[in-house]
């Protein structure tokens, strides 16, 4: 598997969710924080994302779509002149006690404007999910989740891309760098390996010196640092959604018996990891197409001014 499907399958927990809606003349709808990444897609008609942190307002037109990779609480509105507004809304639940340095890398709001984004298969998306939800029949309980599924893969991919080539440092940088993303494809293939910053270091063709800054600078935690944290948050995962032995588990993510790790997770996460699989049991992941993803108050139509 890949270090992006790896760090979205370890991460996301819980149902995905979505909702279609249309809205009248002049409204204004409230979204308060919540526990997971999201998007707006805008299928017909726009309107407004206005931050309720200081940030610049962002209009959004037909085909545009945003993503939320964080939350972080916001207003939506349009304004009087604008007859209706179709909008495709989703949310996803992600761990945010331990959030992977790709999602901390991204800022509270990425716009992907239609006629400014290269990527045809985001919009294919897009329209395959707004039709189903707009014209449900046979098959779309099973189609929904796979097509949210499908849509987050495209929403991090575009903006993986987008700002891999920008910025310099963060983990989309690391991804794309010669050496560190060498590291990250290496511990994320292999996890359960007995790996040292040493052969780490060869992976990526650089010295041991060398290579700790490069990666430290880039991901933003030493490499073994890195590592531990990442073969824990591959543990949860697996206790979360899989019926693994305990014992299983430790040999998957590299540790020699199930007391040591036992140890090391506890140290991680606060419990142990069969109280932490009790405390995340019964959320089988499956879509519940009645639910509204993100915490949406009802809109309120404002009267014209």
């Amino acid at each position: 598997m890949d270090v992006l499907s790896d760090t979205l399958a370890a991460l996301r927990t819980g149902r995905p969710y979505s909702t279609l809606t249309r809205q009248q003349g002049h409204w204004e709808t409230d979204i308060p924080p919540f526990g997971g990444a999201g998007f707006h897609v805008v299928l017909d008609g726009s309107c407004r994302l206005i931050p309720r942190a200081p940030g610049e307002a962002v209009t959004l037109v037909k085909g545009d779509a945003v993503f939320l990779p964080h939350g972080t609480p916001h207003t939506l509105t349009a304004s009087a002149d604008r007859p209706s507004t179709v909008l495709l809304t989703g949310g996803y639940r992600m761990d945010q006690a331990r959030a992977h340095p790709l999602l901390a890398d991204f800022p509270a709001f990425l716009p992907l404007p239609a006629r400014a984004t290269p990527h045809p298969s985001l919009h294919t998306v897009i329209r395959l999910l707004g039709d189903e939800l707009e014209s449900p029949g046979q098959g779309t309980d099973a189609a929904l989740p796979s097509l949210l599924e499908l849509l987050l893969i495209h929403l991090m991919r575009a903006v993986y891309e987008a700002r891999s080539t920008v910025a310099t440092t963060g983990w989309c940088r690391a991804l794309a760098d010669p050496t560190a993303g060498a590291a990250l494809r290496a511990l994320h293939t292999e996890p359960a390996r007995p790996w040292t910053v040493a052969s780490l270091a060869a992976t990526a063709g650089l010295s041991r010196a060398a290579f700790s800054r490069r990666f430290t600078t880039l991901v933003g935690r030493p490499p073994l640092t890195y590592a531990t944290w990442w073969r824990l948050t591959l543990a949860a995962g697996l206790l979360r959604n899989s019926d693994a032995t305990l014992a299983t588990v430790a040999e998957r993510v590299g540790y020699g018996s199930q007391f040591a790790f036992a140890n090391a997770f506890k140290r991680e996460y606060g419990t142990s990891p069969g109280r932490y699989r009790l405390l995340t049991a019964g959320d089988d992941g499956s879509y519940r197409a009645t639910t509204v993803p993100l915490p949406m108050e009802p809109a309120r139509v404002l009267m014209p001014s």
